[in-house]
């Protein structure tokens, strides 16, 4: 039986040939494999403590989805009132407005560590105070001042972005595939959050939303605050000047408050028009399929490398979300029909996360030195504001006119960002290079 070559049986030869040594080696090659081809997100998570900063903060930031929810389920079955239901959770949503950039600034002063714990176990008794006020049938008033009390939540998703940010200094690239899976994080935290409170309270009890999620957040925000590797170093004392006074972020502030006031029109008049045809239940599977498109734009965009600056794509991602938000209108108006509009929302979602990914580069680009905490829940607060605008003039335009005119407030929303964008005056990188980074950071963003 013939044996196979191996290095022993064929060494190589060795010659002389006039003054040259030659060495003719036949033994067989042995090809190297190809290198592993690795995704920009996963080379993400090969940076020491990502991933358990970003479990973390996947726990604690599914829950913002829930709470709502999850109270106006409580409420509304132990009282008998959606009125009273939907003013309690406007009353969070305004002190939040409030509270949430205070907290964010003491996030920088102090560190995330130091301030989000406290702070979530604070909103955490809110909570808990809320659900045994509607479980023992306390007065009405003690809802608006226990939900209220919720408002000291920290902003997760603006501290993993500042910590991104921080560990990404010197990688632009990076930096915005980063910024695109946090977007992304935040479009599956809203597709799954609702449909998990709206179970946990239908399948056990009224509370078990509350619960859940109140567990949820402080088991992620600990886990969050113990990565302290990656935690941006605290600020003390910043001579540097509010986020809201800094070049180019009061108009910037302006387009998320119109940006809020797309998602919030266009959740109100989606679950009028499905109620219309007789399908409420299936309103918010509808608009679920409007985050999917978003999350899967997100991640698609954040695998690209950015083309040009911010301030010149910005605008061009607001054009294409005015555009698009017209499908829905379309949709509903010429053929009345729950299965179109679910496809029109699928395509007009996928420039929404485009748009804020770009839109929060902006915002970090803008923010001072030691501020970046504070500059993102700025913009997160506009966007709660404009949900709350848009949510008011969609049920308006609903209630007087009918649930298809109101498809032309997010677009008309839409347009009114892209205009205001069009006013953000373009700032050089140069004197903008420790404002995008957070703290401590000395490379271009």
């Amino acid at each position: 039986m013939p044996q196979q070559p191996s290095e022993h049986a064929s060494p190589p030869l060795l010659t002389a040939t006039g003054d040259s040594l030659v060495i003719a080696d036949f033994r067989p090659r042995r090809q190297k494999a190809p290198p592993r081809r690795t995704t920009p997100y996963r080379r993400l998570f090969t940076i020491p403590g990502t991933r358990a900063f970003t479990v973390g903060n996947l726990l604690a930031r599914l829950p913002m989805g829930m709470f709502s929810v999850s109270a106006v389920i409580m409420i509304a079955g132990s009282r008998g009132s959606y009125a009273l239901a939907g003013a309690v959770t406007a009353t969070g949503l305004a002190a939040t407005a409030l509270v949430a950039p205070w907290t964010a600034r003491l996030v920088d002063r102090h560190g995330q560590a130091r301030i989000a714990v406290p702070a979530t176990a604070f909103a955490l008794l809110g909570s808990i105070a809320l659900l045994l006020c509607v479980r023992f049938g306390a007065p009405d008033w003690t809802l608006f001042a226990a939900y209220a009390a919720t408002a000291t939540t920290p902003n997760t998703g603006g501290m993993s972005r500042a910590r991104w940010a921080h560990l990404l200094r010197d990688d632009p690239a990076a930096a915005h595939t980063a910024n695109s899976f946090e977007q992304a994080a935040d479009e599956l935290c809203f597709m799954l959050g609702p449909v998990c409170a709206a179970f946990l309270c239908g399948t056990f009890f009224p509370e078990a939303g509350t619960l859940v999620a109140g567990v949820l957040m402080m088991t992620g925000v600990l886990i969050f605050a113990a990565q302290r590797s990656t935690e941006p170093p605290p600020q003390p004392r910043t001579p540097s000047t509010s986020p809201l006074l800094a070049t180019g972020m009061p108009p910037l502030l302006l387009c998320f408050l119109a940006t809020g006031a797309v998602f919030g029109s266009m959740e109100v008049v989606t679950i009028a028009f499905a109620d219309a045809q007789g399908h409420r239940s299936a309103a918010g599977a509808v608009l679920a399929l409007q985050a999917a498109g978003s999350c899967v734009a997100g991640l698609l965009y954040g695998a690209r490398k950015p083309t040009g600056p911010a301030e010149r794509r910005h605008p061009w991602c607001l054009a294409a979300m005015t555009a698009l938000m017209t499908l829905p209108l379309l949709a509903a108006s010429l053929t009345a029909s729950l299965p179109a509009l679910a496809g029109a929302l699928l395509l007009a979602g996928a420039a929404t996360a485009p748009t804020m990914v770009t839109g929060m580069a902006l915002v970090q680009r803008r923010t001072p030195e030691g501020r970046l905490n504070e500059g993102m829940t700025l913009a997160v607060t506009g966007l709660l504001g404009g949900i709350a605008c848009g949510s008011a003039t969609g049920g308006w335009i609903v209630e007087h006119l009918s649930a298809t005119a109101g498809f032309g407030v997010p677009v008309a929303a839409a347009g009114s960002a892209l205009a205001i964008s069009l006013t953000i005056p373009l700032v050089s990188d140069r004197p903008n290079r420790r404002q995008s980074l957070g703290p401590n950071s000395g490379a271009p963003h």
